[in-house]
C-alpha cells in the first residue's frame, strides 16, 4: 500500500519561504516520479512542480520557476519542496503525489494515483 505523509506548510509573510516535506512508502523509491500540486479555493488543482524517479529530470509550473525548488532524498524516501519569493498568490493547499511510473509524461492529475494529505500554505501580503 502506497502512503504519502506531509510535512511542514504554515503561514508566511509576502517574500519569505517555507518549505514542505513528503515522505513516500510502499514502493520503491528510485522508480516513484513524484510530483507537488496545489489548489486554491475555487480553483482547480494544477502541477507545481514534478520530479523523476531518480531525480533526473525536474519540472516547474512557470508561476513558480526560480522561485521553488524540488529535490528528492533516497535515503528518506522523501521529496522535498522549498519555496522562495513567497507570493500571495502562492496561498493554497499543497498536495505531493506519486505516479507508479519512474518518468514523468504528463503533469495531468489522473495519472498521479497516490496522494498526501496535503498542508496549507498561506502567504500574507
Amino acid at each position: 500500500q502506497v502512503q504519502l505523509v506531509q510535512s511542514g506548510g504554515g503561514l508566511v509573510q509576502a517574500g519569505g519561504s517555507l518549505s514542505l516535506g513528503c515522505v513516500v512508502s510502499g514502493r520503491t523509491f528510485s522508480s516513484t516520479a513524484l510530483g507537488w500540486f496545489r489548489q486554491a479555493p475555487g480553483k482547480e488543482r494544477g502541477v507545481v512542480a514534478a520530479i523523476s524517479g531518480r531525480g533526473s529530470t525536474t519540472q516547474y509550473a512557470d508561476s513558480v520557476k526560480g522561485r521553488f525548488t524540488c529535490s528528492r532524498d533516497a535515503a528518506k524516501n522523501m521529496v522535498l519542496l522549498q519555496m522562495s519569493s513567497l507570493k500571495p498568490e502562492d496561498t493554497a493547499v499543497y498536495y505531493c503525489a506519486a505516479r507508479d511510473r519512474s518518468y514523468i509524461s504528463t503533469w495531468s492529475v489522473s495519472t498521479f494515483p497516490y496522494w498526501g494529505q496535503g498542508t496549507q500554505v498561506t502567504v500574507s501580503s
